[in-house]
């Protein structure tokens, strides 16, 4: 069954209008037809089946057939990445994120970032396309960009990963799986002023193996691991 993404259906109506996009697809790229069923996703965590009863490009007109539900997830699973220099590597990690479980992603700006522009819309696409992929219910939430110490500040008790030569925890040793953002730092790393903060917030600096890694490739390493752990 093909699967669609609409935040505004709702199991309140029998017949729903699919936003413009969703319809656009269905019937100019997949050209499906009436009678076909699909499944809407509406990424809070419920599966639509429903029926097409009109295919059109602009308003394609459904009727619901069945609503599935499935439990929010227990955990939380939340990374504060500094963006990449290329968009198509923060793109990448926000794809296999969703995949793999992610709840949460936060965009910080740090003082060794590249970029300090993002295309957030572009990076929910991606997010939407992977829980669509997947068969995953939930969207995972994705911040605008924002100062690091403000982050920290907003959101104190976490874990911070750097390269700096310091006594660092592993990741499995102290995860908890609740109000526990991770933080990743841009190429460049964090500032010494930037773990400062981080430390005066309660934070935790943490390890993530030997090999330095790439900034999306930590970051990816981290949700693996955080979800590895979660079970």
């Amino acid at each position: 069954m093909r699967l669609f993404y609409d935040p505004n259906i709702s199991s309140q109506n029998s017949s729903h209008q699919l936003s413009e996009e969703e319809s656009k697809h269905i019937s100019r790229v997949l050209r499906m037809n009436e009678g076909a069923v699909i499944g809407v996703l509406n990424g809070l965590g419920s599966l639509f089946e429903c029926k097409i009863v009109k295919s059109h490009p602009k308003h394609c007109e459904l009727f619901i057939l069945e609503e599935k539900k499935a439990k929010k997830p227990a955990y939380e699973i939340h990374i504060a990445i500094g963006p990449t220099k290329q968009m198509d590597r923060l793109e990448w990690f926000i794809e296999k994120a969703t995949e793999i479980g992610i709840t949460e992603i936060s965009l910080i700006q740090c003082k060794n970032s590249e970029r300090i522009k993002i295309k957030s819309e572009r990076l929910r696409r991606k997010a939407i396309s992977a829980m669509k992929q997947s068969h995953r219910l939930y969207l995972p939430k994705i911040n605008a960009l924002v100062n690091v110490k403000n982050f920290i500040e907003s959101n104190p008790g976490g874990l911070i990963a750097h390269c700096y030569d310091m006594e660092r925890s592993k990741l499995s040793d102290i995860f908890r799986a609740a109000d526990c953002p991770i933080l990743i730092g841009p190429e460049g790393d964090f500032s010494e002023d930037e773990i400062e903060i981080a430390l005066e917030n309660d934070y935790k600096t943490i390890t993530l193996g030997e090999n330095r890694l790439r900034t999306e490739t930590a970051a990816l390493f981290a949700c693996m691991n955080a979800k590895l752990l979660i079970g």
